[in-house]
């Protein structure tokens, strides 16, 4: 994923920074999971999971 791109994305739930790890973005305080399906990241709260 392009860093840019990262460096503006925030977690939609929390608003905290997220970093890229395989095919999903991670938030670093709520540690929810975005997947990225297609290159395409779905910042969407119900898509997320929780580790």
């Amino acid at each position: 994923m392009d860093k840019k791109l990262l460096d503006i994305l925030a977690c939609p739930v929390c608003k905290s920074d997220i970093y890229e790890e395989k095919e999903e973005l991670v938030c670093v305080k709520c540690k929810r999971r975005y997947p990225v399906r297609e290159g395409i990241p779905i910042m969407l709260e119900e898509e997320a999971r929780i580790e």
